[in-house]
């Protein structure tokens, strides 16, 4: 397994690169034994008046699959990434225990074309980015900077979207829904409930047609959105 350590902004030192490398492949070695690969990322906040949190870590973890990364912020990095390990520790446990849960329920999911041409589309001469990639641009003359960032789109119900969340420390979670083929982003709200916006529009799958609604959006939250339509109008 491959541990890349980083530093943004920052110089990092061989001393905290022996130390992390140590802590990370005892970690991997207990919960992820088949890691690919382990990113460190080291970030230095210069604002002096976020001196207790000027050192941010994030550790990424790289398998076959879902990624998992946590990050954890401190007044110097060695207590940021005892932070952080802490939680990709419980985050790593929880996959293994997902893992175990379904190993025997494996659930094969059709691949879908997320970006059907509708009908009169020009053919764009702008090639996307790639899966992965990360493309900045401005707005015109503005001082405004889009970032844009393309997934690679598995149809997944709203359980593996929400564990996915949890396992990436996000607040929100773009997917493509398996029994419904629509667009859809599960985000966290308070405490522990969630909700799902979904798109009236079902993306075509390879071997069936697209089943189009029209392009309205509807929102659900907390445990509504969590339950089918018949369920959660009730």
């Amino acid at each position: 397994m491959e541990i890349v350590v980083a530093g943004r902004h920052t110089d990092v030192p061989e001393k905290f690169r022996r130390h992390a490398e140590e802590k990370l492949e005892k970690l991997s070695s207990q919960f992820a034994p088949r890691a690919q690969r382990i990113d460190v990322e080291v970030t230095h906040e210069r604002n002096p008046r976020q001196a207790d949190s000027a050192e941010r870590v994030e550790l990424t973890v790289i398998d076959k699959g879902p990624v998992i990364r946590a990050e954890a912020s401190a007044d110097d990095r060695y207590g940021a990434l005892d932070l952080a390990i802490a939680k990709l520790t419980e985050r790593l446990r929880r996959s293994r225990d997902r893992r175990k849960d379904h190993r025997h329920q494996p659930t094969p999911l059709a691949s879908v074309d997320v970006r059907p041409p509708g009908p009169g589309d020009e053919p764009s001469t702008t090639t996307p980015p790639a899966p992965g990639e990360v493309v900045e641009t401005m707005l015109g003359d503005s001082p405004v900077v889009i970032r844009e960032k393309v997934h690679a789109a598995h149809p997944m119900t709203v359980d593996d979207a929400l564990y996915e969340m949890e396992m990436v420390g996000h607040d929100f979670f773009l997917f493509i829904d398996a029994e419904t083929a629509q667009p859809s982003v599960a985000y966290r709200r308070r405490g522990w409930s969630y909700g799902v916006i979904k798109l009236d529009t079902a993306v075509s799958t390879y071997g069936g047609p697209a089943q189009t609604n029209g392009g309205r959006a509807s929102a659900n939250g907390s445990s509504a959105a969590l339950r089918p339509a018949s369920e959660a109008s009730g």
